[in-house]
């Protein structure tokens, strides 16, 4: 493998033990079997099994922001968060994976800093997004409220299945945001200028 194919195979490999039998399964020797490499490779590449874990981390919210459609960019309430039953049906280890280092998080609260850390990505993507859509713009708390509905949402779909049941509601969701008058220009300001503004502040 190439230096960076293998790496993200390696990572690709913790999420999925961690995935199917917690963090306390996760070591160098089970991530080297599930990848079909040496356990050497897995030191070679990481040196620590909590840079295993930060790295792997950043690496599932990296996915689920590229598949999930939460920051699409475009300022349309109909483009927010669009794939998201379809991502946790397509690749529900990673969604997993995270959320057994939320619960983790409790327990070792040395991980808790990087889990604020990174989840702090998904909160600001979603606030910008936000920002776009809403001529009023959108505070940290009403971000936070958006997203966590979205994050209920995985969470119930990777446990109970019925993706429909998630489109519907984040169709409610969207209903919701154009009641903010989602989509609209109030003041005559481009789109653009008032975005640049927002970005600016934040």
């Amino acid at each position: 493998m190439h230096y960076g194919e293998g790496r993200e195979a390696l990572l690709n490999a913790a999420v999925r033990v961690v995935a199917r039998g917690g963090l306390r399964r996760l070591t160098y020797r089970a991530v080297a079997e599930e990848a079909g490499v040496t356990h050497g490779l897995v030191v070679h590449h990481f040196g620590s099994r909590d840079s295993l874990i930060e790295e792997t981390l950043a690496h599932t919210i990296r996915t689920s922001l590229n598949t999930s459609a939460l920051e699409p960019g475009t300022g349309r309430v109909d483009d927010f968060s669009s794939g998201v039953s379809e991502m946790v049906t397509a690749d529900p280890d990673t969604q997993a994976f995270q959320y057994e280092l939320l619960l983790e998080s409790r327990r070792r609260p040395e991980l808790l800093p990087q889990i604020r850390a990174l989840y702090d990505e998904y909160f600001d993507a979603t606030r910008r997004e936000l920002n776009r859509m809403l001529p009023a713009g959108a505070d940290r708390a009403l971000a936070r409220l958006v997203f966590a509905a979205l994050d209920g949402l995985v969470l119930h779909q990777l446990v109970l299945g019925e993706p429909d049941v998630t489109d519907a509601a984040i169709e409610e969701l969207r209903a919701l945001l154009r009641l903010l008058d989602a989509d609209g220009d109030t003041d005559g300001t481009p789109d653009t200028d008032r975005n640049a503004t927002r970005d600016s502040d934040a």
